[in-house]
């Protein structure tokens, strides 16, 4: 399996945060993703899909942001 990078994206508002996202996806085959809920939780994935990467984990962690787990596009597991 590929590197894994991870980003904290919870000071970004949308669209800033899915730039911020696909940055992320430069670092690593693998991004982690700590961001906020409402937009960005509703967008940022379904972006990502539509650019032909796999989210591969959505949690919303105790403290009220979510987790996300992308794999870059192209790329098994």
């Amino acid at each position: 399996m590929g590197e894994t990078a991870k980003i904290d994206s919870t000071g970004a508002v949308c669209p800033t945060t899915f730039v911020t996202v696909k940055d992320g996806l430069e670092d690593g085959e693998i991004l982690e993703i700590r961001l906020n809920g409402g937009e960005a939780i509703q967008n940022v994935p379904r972006s990502l899909k539509n650019e032909g990467h796999k989210v591969t984990k959505a949690e919303k962690g105790g403290d009220g942001l979510w987790l996300l787990r992308v794999v870059k596009g192209g790329l098994a597991l």
